[in-house]
């Protein structure tokens, strides 16, 4: 039978303290009544007899004398069925559509379950953007976690919203996809912008949409990730389906997990967030994968922004050591109206070169993007020349990279925000863009690969054409 507690022993911003407890556990959920509304909170800490519980609906209305609590002896759990696909949940996975609530078949604990790193499969095959700079030099893999570094204005947002729009397995694939995008402390503007361009672009059907707004509580916003990432693990593994979750802003999760320890008195580590930022963080992370003898996958795309374009800030840092690469967008192409602003040089994906390729995208896939990071590269040294002894001064090779740098930025790097290449568009492309540079330059590229897609400027075949005729 359960037990009602009346009253609460402390309350103190989102989190309440109550004595007298018999029988509680870590994590577990439970249910509080205030004058006739329901709220839900989660056991955070427990000693002796007392519990400390975080409130997910917020405190206010609640006093010392007319809360009535009863704990219900499970942790946080999701109702979860193939019809979340096309819906839209609040934080904590109520529906917020208007479409009533979902016909579970099943319920699972948001916390997840471990995986056994035995059972893991090595990620392979890659996941189809339609945006070049992603799909050719960082190419994203099954079953991969690459995060989106960003800063505050810049178009990461538009981004996310390209890439639910654009992402598939491959022209060639008929297995089953589907994404699961989480936002966390967005606003209403934000929030109504990935509803309406989901709903425009008629992606919506395969999309369940978790949705924690700016006024939502801030403890919501630390369940979020977790419910979203419970609902991607159904569908992938126990219906086989291969998901894509994108949450943006991981920032704003750290950050109220900031303010609940501070609320909770926990001694603060670098820049005031609490010294288990970095487990938390792998918790959510790790949650990609593919497991053996199942047919699903989940994949990960992590957005946070760095404070101050600091990619040194905790939260960076950490996502950094757990996931595998990152792509990084840049404020200087921003500001020259490049978009998607991706830095090409900071940016990596350290499972792509077991996902591209014969096979996979094209042969010559890895050869093309070890060129292009090289000359783009060599950009970098031209451009910083250029700006000591002048434009007019540099070599005629130096002059050729220096337009090599603003045709691939202009062309390559830039593209609409509705232009969906295909991989073979971006893969010729890349070409397209090396006949800027004599053929000798093109030194990562393997002879036979270059032989076969390299094509002589037409500048330079009519040069020698003319010196013949002489």
């Amino acid at each position: 039978m359960a037990i009602e507690y009346l009253g609460l022993s402390e309350i103190n911003g989102p989190l309440v303290a109550l004595e007298g407890v018999r029988g509680a556990s870590y994590d577990e959920i439970v249910e509080l009544s205030v004058e006739g509304k329901k709220k839900l909170g989660r056991i955070v800490e427990i000693y002796d007899d007392k519990a400390v519980i975080q409130v997910f609906q917020g405190t206010e209305e609640m006093s010392l004398n007319n809360t009535h609590t009863k704990l219900t002896g499970h942790p946080m759990e999701i109702s979860l069925s193939e019809d979340i696909l096309g819906r839209v949940f609040n934080g904590i996975g109520q529906p917020i559509d208007n479409l009533g609530n979902i016909a579970a078949e099943t319920k699972r604990d948001v916390n997840g379950l471990p995986l056994n790193p035995c059972s893991r499969e090595y990620p392979r095959n890659y996941i189809k953007t339609g945006i070049s700079t992603i799909d050719c030099l960082t190419t994203l893999i099954r079953g991969q976690k690459l995060p989106i570094f960003s800063g505050n204005g810049l178009p990461h947002d538009q981004l996310a919203a390209q890439i639910v729009k654009q992402a598939s397995l491959g022209e060639n694939s008929d297995e089953d996809f589907a994404i699961v995008f989480a936002a966390m402390g967005v606003k209403h503007d934000v929030a109504d912008f990935f509803r309406r361009t989901f709903e425009d672009s008629g992606v919506i059907n395969h999309v369940a949409m978790f949705l924690n707004l700016a006024n939502d509580p801030v403890v919501e916003r630390l369940i979020t990730p977790k419910v979203a990432l419970t609902a991607a693990e159904y569908l992938a593994f126990e219906k086989n389906m291969h998901i894509l979750v994108i949450l943006t802003d991981m920032t704003s999760f750290a950050e109220a997990m900031r303010e609940v320890s501070s609320s909770k008195g926990e001694i603060p580590s670098r820049k005031g967030y609490p010294g288990y930022l970095y487990s938390e963080l792998a918790t959510l992370y790790e949650r990609a994968g593919i497991v053996r003898d199942c047919k699903g996958s989940v994949t990960q795309i992590p957005i946070l922004t760095m404070p101050n374009d600091d990619i040194t800030h905790p939260i960076p840092d950490l996502t950094g050591y757990i996931t595998e690469g990152q792509i990084v967008l840049d404020r200087s192409l921003h500001q020259k109206s490049v978009y998607p602003p991706i830095s090409v040089l900071p940016s990596l994906s350290r499972l792509m070169k077991d996902g591209i390729g014969k096979g996979y995208t094209r042969e010559d896939h890895q050869d093309l993007a070890n060129q292009l990071f090289s000359s783009y590269a060599r950009v970098g040294d031209a451009r910083a020349l250029a700006s000591v002894i002048g434009e007019d001064e540099l070599s005629a090779i130096d002059k050729k990279y220096l337009k090599f740098g603003v045709t691939m930025e202009q062309e390559f790097i830039a593209q609409g925000h509705q232009e969906d290449r295909s991989i073979t568009e971006t893969l010729d492309k890349g070409w397209e863009l090396l006949t800027i540079l004599p053929r000798e330059e093109l030194d990562r590229v393997d002879t036979k690969i270059l032989d076969k897609y390299f094509k002589a400027p037409v500048e330079e075949d009519t040069a020698s054409s003319e010196e013949d005729d002489m």
